[in-house]
């Protein structure tokens, strides 16, 4: 299959890299450190079409094909996985509100995001409830002129510094009886609890604890029909899972080139550390396990762009990708030796944060029952 890049394409990438290397690589320490991303940020990468930029022109977006967009989120994961993380989660809150507000809400939610004027969370996870969404335990019951929300979220992307939320819970009205629905919440108008989540990877990304103690929610802020939201955030899975593939393969390959670059001028007994053979099968089992990564990658996205299903393909890449990103750098601090335990170089950054991504969008043990239904045709999934 060709994934090869037209003109366009090319120089778009090229110009990430440019914007990337010259006003983000300098924030990441102060942005891991505060454990958030300013929308400053987010604002200086909506020029590329970071933010929206898969919305149709009507609803503010550019059209962006889904090649072009898994070539820009391996870019992003190559510079920082915090990064990407904040921008796959912005993206899914505007693609839920494009495809399935109405514009009252997508003129009040989506058009300050796409201006990033506002951050935003989508508040799926819970306690006891995170690769199986229809087990969730939150509640919305129906209350005449309100919704009153009750439930707790955790491992909330963004959760804390979030201004706009899209929340799933269970929905009782006379017109729906434990059915799931999604919510818009605006907490200017609706605070929240939430507190931070401290933890090993992306820590940049504000992962959060909310607490929705019988919050009310105007009527106008139910995003779509009562009890028809898990169909829409099953197509949104496939989306998130060949965007946290594409991020992975960036990841990989920023550890590979660092490698690289270690390799030819690190010197032991006389010589660059790249003659040893075993360095240099090191080298070549990280660009095996890269170049493998991102032809699933770009598979699943041309799937997509087709309007297939992409089932099968977005959950291989995402499986496979995600496992491979952080073997490579597991391979990548071997090569690099004690150097590559070190904070103030970036593999140690790029190694913890691969270890997190066979977790979000279905851990790699969901991918795998995923496959198998689709290659069976039998389900092992209770």
């Amino acid at each position: 299959m060709d994934f090869d890049f037209d003109a366009d394409q090319v120089a778009l990438r090229d110009s990430i890299r440019r914007y990337m290397r010259n006003e983000v690589v300098a924030r990441i320490d102060e942005c891991e450190k505060a454990r958030r991303i300013p929308l400053d940020l987010l604002a200086g990468l909506s020029q590329f079409g970071y933010i929206g930029g898969l919305l149709p022109e009507e609803d503010g977006g550019m059209g962006l094909d889904f090649v072009t967009w898994a070539m820009m989120l391996e870019e992003c994961g190559y510079f920082w996985g915090s990064l990407r993380t904040i921008v796959n989660i912005t993206n899914v809150f505007c693609r839920l509100v494009s495809h399935q507000g109405d514009d009252a809400q997508k003129a009040r939610f989506l058009a300050p995001v796409l201006a990033s004027q506002k951050g935003v969370c989508v508040a799926f996870s819970e306690p006891n409830h995170g690769s199986n969404p229809a087990g969730i335990e939150t509640r919305a019951e129906d209350r005449g002129d309100h919704f009153a929300l009750s439930g707790t979220k955790l491992w909330i992307t963004n959760g804390v510094a979030a201004d706009y939320v899209i929340v799933l819970a269970r929905t009782h009205s006379k017109t729906c009886d434990g059915g799931h629905s999604l919510f818009l919440i605006d907490k200017s108008e609706t605070p929240i609890e939430a507190r931070l989540v401290d933890k090993m990877v992306l820590k940049a990304s504000g992962t959060s604890e909310l607490f929705l103690d019988n919050i009310r929610i105007p009527k106008q802020n139910l995003l779509g029909a009562e009890g028809g939201a898990l169909k829409v955030m099953a197509i949104g899975l496939n989306y998130g899972r060949m965007n946290i593939a594409m991020g992975a393969v960036g990841a990989a390959q920023a550890a590979l080139d660092l490698s690289v670059e270690y390799a030819k001028t690190r010197k032991q007994f006389g010589k660059p550390i790249g003659q040893f053979q075993l360095v240099q099968k090191h080298i070549v089992d990280m660009m095996v396990r890269t170049e493998a990564a991102r032809s699933l990658g770009y598979k699943a996205a041309v799937a997509l762009q087709k309007g297939l299903p992409a089932r099968i393909e977005c959950s291989i890449a995402k499986l496979y990708a995600a496992e491979a990103a952080h073997e490579v750098a597991k391979i990548a601090i071997g090569v690099h030796g004690g150097i590559g335990y070190s904070t103030e170089y970036p593999l140690e950054r790029i190694f913890r944060d691969t270890s997190g991504g066979t977790i979000p969008e279905g851990t790699a043990e969901v991918q795998t029952l995923i496959v198998g239904r689709e290659v069976l045709g039998m389900s092992a999934i209770v």
